[in-house]
């Protein structure tokens, strides 16, 4: 009976590997299709030069995902291939300076979807114009719900009838919004700029909880706090794939789940990690019923 009941946990395990490899390899997927859209996107955007800080703005979502599967390595190394190793301290070193560097491309792409939710406030109708096609010859292209289109003598009827525009890119002025365009990109900054500090919050509680863990601590009001935000998050999370199947966004979406996927497996890990460090414990105590549980194993993890 014990040999069915250890057969039938490897057989479960081997599954959640699996679907781990699965869902990660999704991602490497996606990050791809994202460096693409950047691309696109960047050829209307950028297509007169900028700085550095605009290049590194154009390409926040690539910078962004980048930053994000690095981390989801460390905490898969952290919470389930090193969990129940003790870090040699040049190890460690590496392991926090990788991090470092991560979060500060975290902090950029943040910095980045603020700036623009910003700049789209202030944004103001450009003045004498009251069609579209008299932008022609300007240089300039039309955008729809992140669609961008070159304007000409061609399309530019075709593309909006509105009698007010707006410049959403000064002071490249080359990119030009009508007012339901303009609500349209307002709303999907505001999400982007969301859903990035859901994600940080979401990735301080997982810290949190790997640092209590990495000292042998299990359990209390803290670790079950911070579990239970996460509920509260992950439906924020929710919300933004939504709204960006009402825009037709369907592959931002369908990232949203996969990357949900990816955190929920790190989530299992901890989880599991914890269930072995309340049992080392339970063993510690019925072997030394005087002495005070240790934790699971020795770290020089700071």
């Amino acid at each position: 009976m014990k040999a069915i009941v250890t057969a039938i946990e490897n057989s479960a395990l081997d599954l959640r590997q699996l679907i781990k490899l699965l869902v990660y390899s999704l991602l490497l997927i996606n990050f791809a299709l994202y460096i693409q859209d950047d691309w696109v996107i960047a050829s209307f955007t950028m297509r007169n030069g900028g700085s550095l800080l605009d290049w590194t703005r154009a390409f926040a979502t690539t910078l962004d995902e980048s930053a994000w599967i690095i981390l989801l390595v460390l905490f898969e190394l952290e919470t389930y291939i090193l969990s129940d190793e003790a870090l040699s301290r040049p190890k460690a070193l590496l392991m926090h300076g990788v991090r470092v560097i991560c979060y500060g491309v975290l902090a950029h792409t943040l910095f980045a979807y603020g700036i623009y939710v910003y700049e789209l406030g202030g944004v103001t109708p450009i003045a004498d114009i009251s069609n579209l096609c008299q932008l022609v010859g300007n240089d300039v292209s039309y955008a729809y719900n992140l669609l961008y289109t070159a304007l000409d003598a061609v399309n530019c009827q075709q593309l909006s009838s509105a009698t007010q525009f707006f410049y959403i890119d000064p002071p490249e002025f080359i990119i030009v919004n009508d007012n339901p365009g303009l609500v349209v990109e307002r709303q999907l900054a505001w999400v982007d700029l969301l859903e990035a500090a859901t994600w940080l919050m979401i990735l301080l509680s997982i810290e949190v909880v790997v640092w209590l863990q990495d000292r042998g601590i299990s359990g209390g009001a803290l670790i079950g706090g911070l579990n239970s935000a996460k509920y509260l998050l992950y439906g924020l999370l929710l919300l933004a794939i939504a709204y960006w199947i009402f825009r037709g966004h369907f592959m931002f979406a369908w990232d949203e789940f996969v990357w949900i996927a990816g955190f929920i497996a790190i989530e299992m890990n901890v989880a599991e990690w914890r269930q072995e460090i309340i049992e080392d414990q339970t063993r510690s105590q019925e072997s030394n019923p005087e002495l005070t549980p240790a934790p699971k194993s020795s770290s020089t993890r700071t």
